[in-house]
């Protein structure tokens, strides 16, 4: 039974919702089984979710039949109930979330029943809930849709003459879709930029003309993933970024917070495409975003921060020589990140710091300190460790260090491109340190070796360790 639907579910739920949960199976509308009852009442019953061996069948039995002998198919049938009144509950609780939703759906049923006054009386209620929304994002414009065509099937069904509200429905219609479409198309694209997935997207090039041509620009939730999708698609065009930036600032509050983080990391992965591309200037671009997402929270999701936007974050401040920023960020919001990552992130990040810094003593210190647990940390931070010992002209331990990595890659399985990276890197680091700096034909040929390798993340301090013999 620990792995059943049930106590997942039931695992996922709150204080509150166990509390209204219970209400809603003591009412006889929704349960008339003592039973069903008592199998919730054992489950949220101190620890019994989290123990798997209190969550047997034959455990259980005896505390909701008690006397009784066991019996499969009866408390299977218990949890079976027990189930739907779970999933009654819950999309109850999900329709209630959204008032214009509800109204609608309430409307609706008058509608049905032909009962006018009561019709109108519950959408002038839609409508005014509508107009207070803060929201503006693809909810409510599906909302705005319903609306509408919820007054033209009660119009519609009153005598011939009365005007129907055809093309407000077909308005509201195409602006809820064009907004769904381009998120859509934004998800998709970033999904088929990491994975190298192929996705046919239809329509887009006639939803780009329709919305350019009939000014729909002028709709937050339409323009934002408008801008997203052309600045991921057309990198080389600074523009789009410029307008989405523009958007994001003016008009951000006009969407939920697991909407606008969504946005913020469209935005963040456009930037440091570019980074990765050599234009300097999105370090800085790239900073602000995390910067403002930060303090606003945004970034934040169920009260976690990403350990990869927690590392993103120090490195971008600490290149910037935003070094009281980026201290205070460590230190400030550690504990937003999940424990199991917490220490490694930390160390790292403080290294990174001292790195950044110049501070090589303290770096290498902490860096030779640890063995991260993580394979990517593990190695980045050796990474930044060879560059130091290269710069420090510490040769015999770059050596080592080099050896080590190789080593350390072929124990563990490094994934994708990664692997790449890493390899790259140790081959042409061995080429630099025995390259002859007196000899220009092998700088100028270990130049061009370092030009056309790729991937090779490190290749700007490559280039430069090469230029600085000549």
């Amino acid at each position: 039974m620990q792995k059943s639907r049930l106590v997942r579910i039931l695992r996922t739920f709150t204080k509150k919702e166990v509390r209204d949960f219970r209400k809603w199976l003591h009412s006889p509308a929704h349960n008339q089984r003592e039973d069903v009852v008592a199998i919730f009442e054992y489950l949220v019953a101190g620890d019994h979710l989290e123990k798997d061996e209190l969550l047997d069948k034959t455990v259980i039995f005896p505390h909701v039949y008690p006397q009784e002998p066991f019996d499969d198919a009866k408390i299977r049938q218990g949890m079976h109930f027990l189930l739907k009144a779970m999933e009654d509950f819950l999309v109850y609780q999900d329709l209630l979330e959204d008032e214009v939703r509800s109204k609608v759906v309430l409307a609706k049923v008058y509608r049905q029943r032909q009962l006018g006054k009561s019709f109108k009386r519950t959408m002038q209620a839609a409508r005014k809930l509508q107009e207070q929304q803060s929201l503006r994002n693809r909810h409510y414009l599906q909302n705005e849709y319903d609306l509408q065509y919820e007054e033209y099937s009660y119009l519609s069904g009153l005598r011939r003459t009365v005007p129907l509200n055809l093309q407000e429905v077909s308005n509201s219609m195409d602006v809820a879709y064009l907004a769904n479409k381009l998120r859509q198309s934004c998800l998709m694209l970033a999904h088929q930029t990491v994975f190298k997935t192929e996705y046919e997207i239809g329509l887009l090039e006639e939803v780009f003309k329709f919305v350019e041509n009939k000014h729909y620009l002028d709709v937050p939730a339409i323009a934002i993933y408008y801008y997203a999708y052309k600045a991921t698609k057309e990198r080389d065009n600074e523009e789009y970024f410029q307008r989405l930036k523009e958007q994001i600032i003016e008009h951000g509050d006009l969407f939920p917070q697991s909407e606008i983080r969504d946005i913020y990391l469209l935005a963040i992965n456009y930037t440091i495409g570019r980074m990765n591309a050599g234009v300097e200037q999105y370090v800085r671009e790239t900073f602000e975003l995390y910067r403002r997402g930060l303090e606003k929270k945004i970034l934040i999701q169920n009260g976690l921060l990403s350990r990869f936007t927690f590392m993103n974050a120090v490195i971008n401040g600490a290149m910037l020589k935003e070094y009281d920023w980026t201290e205070r960020f460590i230190h400030e919001y550690k504990d937003y990140m999940e424990e199991q990552y917490r220490e490694n992130v930390v160390h790292y990040s403080l290294a990174r710091l001292h790195y950044e810094k110049k501070d090589y003593a303290t770096a290498m210190r902490l860096f030779s300190q640890v063995e991260y647990d993580d394979i990517l940390l593990n190695l980045n931070a050796k990474t930044l460790l060879l560059k130091m010992y290269y710069e420090e002209d510490e040769l015999d331990l770059l050596e080592a260090l080099l050896e080590s990595m190789r080593m350390y890659m072929r124990r563990k399985k490094v994934i994708g491109y990664h692997k790449a990276n890493f390899k790259n890197i140790i081959t042409i680091t061995k080429k630099l340190v025995h390259v002859n700096p007196y000899d220009k034909t092998q700088r100028e040929n270990l130049h061009k070796e370092i030009l056309e390798t790729n991937p090779l993340p490190e290749r700007k301090w490559l280039l430069k360790q090469v230029e600085e013999m000549g």
